[in-house]
């Protein structure tokens, strides 16, 4: 799955979305209905390890904004000629219930958010993004096949979430799991990005008696951490990933967080730039 530095370059293409209307919306997502998003407003974004919190809120709930949201530079200006191109494979409408009445399938489960629909005005509006092994988030394009599949067609990927703005933009999610969920915790201390990443506590942990490719591992101690990371990290310091930290010395815990640090920051800056080019 993604790691953190590809997660914070999802959060920075989502960034400009915030302050705008759901206006259509389109995806193959059977669990989360896309429908529910209709005339909703995306009111912030945020980033933690590997996940992505969006927040939506429904039109009456919305503070007056001092100016109309701007269209961010380089997005689609023409209306697609093609339903299928606009909204995705999957297009959806505001009502999609079976019986026609507009309402979205109801969650079987009482114990938790009814995913086909926005949680009521009591509940938090915290849509979690969780990216599968090439999960993506493209902005005012869609993914386009680049082999043929083993039947040898060729066959774009489908989206999960396609959700159109009022900036006359839209965001396409690809291989990933949605669910409404509370407010995330935030725990800078922990996320390897973070300025007020706690070396101390991650240093404690290393110190364990198990094998440092484990703790590496523990979104506790190091959320955004991968396995691209833990493996280039150990590779640089020069650590086995079965060694046992509590026998290594205190040296070569240190560099080995300080190469965590350092390539998952050069990692986010290697995005950026390419990005840029």
């Amino acid at each position: 799955m993604p790691e953190g530095p590809s997660v914070r370059k999802f959060h920075h293409l989502v960034s400009p979305f915030v302050g705008q209307k759901v206006v259509k919306t389109g995806g193959s997502s059977k669990k989360l209905h896309p429908a529910a998003f209709q005339s909703l407003w995306l009111q912030d974004a945020q980033v933690h390890g590997k996940k992505l919190f969006l927040r939506f809120d429904p039109d009456e709930e919305m503070e007056p904004l001092n100016s109309s949201p701007q269209p961010i530079q380089g997005m689609w200006q023409k209306e697609a000629v093609d339903r299928e191109l606009a909204l995705g494979p999957s297009a959806q409408e505001p009502s999609a219930g079976p019986s026609g009445s507009g309402e979205p399938v109801p969650s079987r489960s009482a114990e938790t958010y009814n995913l086909g629909k926005i949680p009521s005005a009591d509940a938090q509006r915290w849509l979690e993004v969780r990216f599968g092994l090439f999960g993506s988030i493209w902005v005012n394009d869609f993914s386009r096949a680049k082999k043929a599949n083993k039947k040898g067609d060729w066959r774009d990927p489908v989206p999960r979430l396609v959700l159109h703005f009022s900036g006359g933009g839209f965001l396409v999610f690809y291989n990933c799991q949605m669910s409404w969920s509370p407010p995330p915790v935030i725990e800078p201390t922990c996320d390897i990005l973070s300025e007020k990443f706690h070396r101390g506590q991650a240093l404690e942990a290393l110190s364990q008696a198990q094998p440092v490719c484990y703790t590496l591992l523990d979104q506790r101690y190091f959320s955004g951490l991968g396995n691209i990371i833990k493996n280039e990290a150990l590779y640089r310091a020069r650590i086995h990933p079965l060694s046992l930290g509590s026998c290594l010395s205190s040296s070569s815990r240190e560099a080995l967080v300080d190469h965590v640090v350092e390539f998952s920051k050069d990692w986010l800056r290697d995005k950026f730039q390419v990005n840029s080019m």
